[in-house]
């Protein structure tokens, strides 16, 4: 099991961990935070844009999970960023997404803290 350390933009701040298991580049994302998220980008680890949301027109709303497609399977790491619609966003960073089937992310909000598990 290997954990990935990223940077949560969310309030004040704080660290989000993804552990990785045997998946293909495609995952589904779970919303367990309470919150609705508005939007989603998943982009190559060695670029420097984010590109166009992959939620389009849609959200996530909390307890609902989606089917995240990107182009790049080329490229098994990759960053990601979660913007909640209630303001602030979640970044992971150079997650080898060849690894994971599913990422689960939840809220704390006694701590601020968001923090994801994959399998």
């Amino acid at each position: 099991m290997r954990r990935f350390l990223a940077t949560v933009l969310f309030g004040l701040g704080s660290l989000v961990s993804v552990n990785a298991f045997a998946g293909d580049a495609d995952f589904t994302l779970v919303n367990g935070t309470g919150l609705t998220i508005d939007e989603v980008y998943v982009t190559s680890a060695k670029r420097n844009s984010w590109g166009k949301d992959i939620l389009g027109e849609g959200d996530l709303p909390n307890g609902k999970s989606r089917l995240i497609r990107f182009s790049d399977k080329a490229n098994c790491r990759q960053d990601i960023k979660v913007v909640f619609e209630a303001g602030g966003d979640a970044i992971w960073e150079n997650v080898d997404l060849c690894e994971i089937n599913k990422i689960t992310i939840k809220y704390n909000r006694a701590t601020k803290e968001v923090s994801a598990t994959s399998e």
